[in-house]
């Protein structure tokens, strides 16, 4: 369909609602979060987040919502084109295939394009950089800043801020169009600047050297089940930033300065909470908030000491997965689902649920259903790809309660998979777990179900089917970069690329 076509049924779909029926739009986003910080995933986190508990209460809690993957070191890149664009990993307008498989103009056919053209006011607040310029830019009003230090002009509270301004400023205009609002923290992302009353709850400090770091008291956070003092084999990014220079851990693993750093994590996702809250306040008192459909998410995970990880650069459940909570018109209070959703699913999401056409440039699916509790997930499969380092680099894919991880940095000895039933181990623990001083320190001590169960001769079936399917959905994304196993089967990497 041409897009000048395209455009016109956009226009007329969106104008079968009148302005009053038209649901506004809180999309919030914060940058490098588990899903594990909350409570409603993990009942033994002590994170104070009632703002964010509340919209799980009144709305849907998604349990699988991943980024799908990056090219990149730096994940939030990919992961935020993605959002902008509907568009699948790698069919972006960036990454290793130069944009060949993404139209030309896609700039215009973005989330924030698509609904000022259908009459929505389009606000954004987030950080500066690593994102989509060509879609920031089509945003009617914009106030970026990146905002990662402790006090309210530097940090979290500036972001609603700009919110606050946005709203104002419709009412001195008396603006009586449905908006989008893209509230996008720059926090927690290291270095988790945070406010001192926050962090003493948490006992924990700003502290820019291992060597700052106090001994953890009483109400420092504890390891989590899955802490490491390191990873126990190359992962193909050892030298990635975020692994080495992370202010106030750098290399260090220590008990002392992982449970400092989560509490740090802590205060700042606790700031941003309060944040959330005053939004909120400000939209019921302007008689907004019943038709406003309010999403939280974040663009990727983060390790924090799992699996002796720092970073978002794996394909581990708690980098690859998000937090994803919905609320708003039709979405049944205190409701749960699996979601099995990719980030590239929410802009035509959005869409449906604003009564608009997603443009044929958007390849991800809308889950409206999925909000309303009429479908229970979007898919079956998903399929993961971290390669920002060594090539071909890490891939995953996951099928119900299994799923596979394979490792390949282009070396014989850096080829190598991991195999997981996730309702029998959900932390994905494997067998340096079991290790007296680990078990020591993190207070777990592991089942026998509860590790990789790659070399487990009962599993060696669910293994093949699982490579199998990570070669079909490797194939039917057009992964550029086959493994080193599947380069007789018929993986053929795009022209202009290399597999190592």
């Amino acid at each position: 369909m041409a897009r000048t076509s395209w455009a016109c049924l956009a226009l007329m779909a969106s104008a079968a609602l009148s302005e009053a029926e038209r649901p506004n739009f809180l999309f919030i986003l914060t940058d490098d979060q588990s899903p594990y910080d909350f409570r409603f995933y993990d009942p033994s986190s002590p994170l104070r987040a009632p703002a964010v508990e509340r919209l799980a209460r009144e709305g849907i809690v998604l349990d699988t919502v991943v980024h799908m993957g990056s090219f990149s070191g730096a994940v939030c890149t990919p992961s935020r084109h993605m959002i902008m664009t509907g568009r699948t990993l790698w069919h972006l307008p960036i990454g290793p295939t130069g944009g060949r498989d993404c139209p030309s103009g896609i700039e215009t056919n973005t989330l924030p394009a698509v609904f000022r053209r259908a009459g929505y006011a389009t606000m954004r607040t987030c950080k500066a950089g690593n994102s989509y310029e060509g879609a920031n830019q089509q945003f009617e009003f914009r106030r970026d800043a990146t905002k990662r230090g402790a006090s309210d002009e530097d940090g979290s509270a500036w972001h609603a801020e700009q919110v606050r301004w946005f709203l104002n400023e419709r009412q001195r205009t008396a603006d009586r169009r449905p908006f989008l609002i893209y509230l996008g923290f720059s926090h927690p992302h290291d270095p988790r600047e945070g406010k001192p009353e926050l962090l003493a709850h948490y006992g924990a400090v700003n502290a820019n050297d291992p060597n700052e770091v106090p001994e953890s008291g009483p109400a420092t956070p504890p390891l989590p089940p899955n802490w490491l003092p390191r990873h126990p084999f190359p992962h193909g990014h050892e030298d990635v930033r975020d692994e080495i220079a992370v202010p106030g851990v750098r290399g260090n693993r220590s008990p002392r300065v992982i449970r400092n750093e989560i509490g740090r994590q802590y205060a700042c996702v606790e700031n941003i909470d309060l944040q959330i809250a005053r939004v909120r306040e400000w939209l019921e008192a302007l008689g907004e908030w019943q038709r406003t459909y309010v999403i939280f998410t974040a663009d990727n995970g983060i390790s924090i000491g799992r699996h002796g990880l720092m970073g978002k650069q794996n394909l581990y459940e708690h980098a690859w997965r998000l937090p994803f909570v919905a609320c708003g018109p039709g979405i049944p209070a205190g409701s749960r689902a699996p979601g099995n959703i990719y980030l590239s699913d929410v802009f035509p999401t959005l869409c449906d649920l604003a009564g608009i056409l997603p443009p044929p440039t958007a390849e991800g699916q809308s889950f409206r259903e999925v909000l309303e509790g009429r479908r229970p997930a979007l898919r079956n499969v998903l399929y993961g790809v971290y390669c920002g380092g060594a090539k071909p680099g890490i891939r995953c894919v996951r099928d119900g309660d299994w799923k596979l991880i394979a490792y390949d940095n282009g070396t014989p000895e850096g080829h190598r998979f991991q195999l997981f039933n996730l309702r029998e181990n959900p932390w994905e623990l494997l067998p340096e777990h079991a290790s007296p001083d680990v078990v020591a320190a993190t207070g777990h001590p592991p089942s026998a179900r509860e590790t990789d169960l790659a070399g487990d001769p009962e599993s060696a079936a669910q293994l093949r089917r699982l490579q199998a399917l990570l070669l079909h959905e490797m194939r039917r994304y057009g992964d550029p970069w086959p493994l080193s196993n599947q380069r007789s089967n018929g993986v053929v990497p795009p022209s202009g690329t290399t597999a190592n």
